[in-house]
């Protein structure tokens, strides 16, 4: 492998170059939401202020006392201990650290230029902390890439703001990140709570976020509203919970009256989710609306027609349908795939959005694949 130390030097920015590197990373940080490219804009600031060859930010997981990077320049995810390394040191001692001559500092760890043919010059490391002081991990930079090629006390000033900046970006995004996290598990327990109430299994709720998320992409969507969709759709039959037994689990078809009270729970289920303000339970509202209106405008709960619709209730739509038609229910046995298809193809126009009828039809292996890998166990006859 080529030796990147042999890698075209640079000079070193000027004051200008400098703020206005600082201020475009600023910018292009506060739009991004996703932890991992934050992390790879940090890295690249961190590369670009000092002009090293490769910087890595490392974070450190104190259940474990590991550090592991999703950015390292040159180099796939990678994971060690807290006590390996310049960057564990670091870690360890909470202080920055220069070394100009690592081959001799036995706190460097040779293992990985033997992996991967890379000659280490320098290395420049230090700390990143929170609001308190508590070290959240390390921004490591290899090799200066200038004509003198060696780090000094001004690398480790401008390093210091790179580092500050993402010490208080790392902190806000892992809050988020926390808060979006318990947000989806609280969904999929609501979910599933909702599912056992009617006698289904935690599967289905998990077979349509799936469906939707592919149906979503096909249809054009991007991933971020894809992976919305995937979030929000687990709670489409949410109003459920306020249907009487009597009529949730009737064995048998149910008469008008009965009808018009199980109709009630897409109302139902967005009077509980409009109001919030977080924008998966906002998404979750829309769909339990209008998840059962059709094509057509023979839906309900208010007769919406083509695309008064939100593509997200279209969606789930689809879904849900064909996850219901291929399930076994108190009131039926499951379909086959050849009457589901047929049914599909029937209903294209009237139904169904005919652009997702097609989608699905075009793509029907993976949803299959889906509805095998969350396939139900089957459940013990209970007479």
């Amino acid at each position: 492998m080529k030796d990147r130390g042999q890698k075209q030097v640079r000079t070193e920015p000027s004051a200008y170059k400098l703020l206005h590197t600082i201020f475009a990373y600023i910018s292009r940080i506060a739009k991004e939401r996703d932890l991992d490219r934050l992390l790879i804009l940090f890295a690249d600031m961190g590369r670009d202020l000092i002009t090293a060859d490769r910087c890595t930010v490392w974070l450190l997981d104190n259940k474990t006392d590991m550090l592991w990077s999703k950015v390292a320049h040159g180099l796939d995810r990678i994971k060690m201990p807290k006590s390996f390394g310049i960057a564990g040191h670091v870690a360890t001692n909470g202080k920055p650290l220069i070394t100009n001559d690592p081959y001799n500092d036995s706190r460097f760890d040779k293992e990985f230029d033997r992996k991967t043919g890379y000659t280490t010059k320098n290395i420049i490391a230090l700390p990143i902390q929170d609001s308190e002081g508590s070290i959240l991990g390390v921004f490591q930079a290899i090799n200066k890439m200038t004509k003198r090629g060696i780090f000094t006390e001004k690398d480790l000033e401008h390093l210091l703001l790179a580092a500050t900046y993402t010490g208080k970006q790392l902190e806000a995004a892992m809050l988020q990140e926390e808060i979006e996290t318990t947000q989806k598990e609280i969904i999929f327990t609501l979910a599933e709570t909702g599912e056992m109430r009617s006698k289904e299994t935690g599967n289905h709720v998990k077979r349509v976020a799936e469906y939707s998320k592919i149906l979503a992409l096909k249809y054009g969507l991007d991933e971020s509203e894809s992976e919305l969709l995937k979030l929000a759709s687990p709670l489409h039959d949410i109003g459920k919970i306020a249907i009487p037994d009597s009529i949730l689990l009737k064995p048998g078809k149910l008469d008008e009256e009965e009808f018009k009270i199980m109709q009630t729970h897409a109302r139902l289920g967005y009077d509980m989710l409009q109001h919030s303000d977080r924008r998966i339970l906002r998404s979750a509202s829309i769909v339990a609306h209008e998840h059962h209106e059709k094509w057509n405008g023979t839906g309900y709960p208010r007769r919406l027609k083509g695309k008064e619709t939100h593509i997200f209730g279209r969606i789930t739509a689809a879904a849900d349908v064909f996850d219901a038609l291929g399930s076994d229910r108190c009131y039926k046995k499951a379909w086959d795939m050849d009457r589901i298809i047929k049914l599909f193809k029937e209903e294209r126009g009237d139904h169904f959005d005919p652009d997702l009828a097609d989608a699905f039809l075009d793509n029907l292996g993976e949803f299959v694949e889906i509805k095998e890998t969350y396939k139900d166990e089957p459940q013990p006859d209970s007479k």
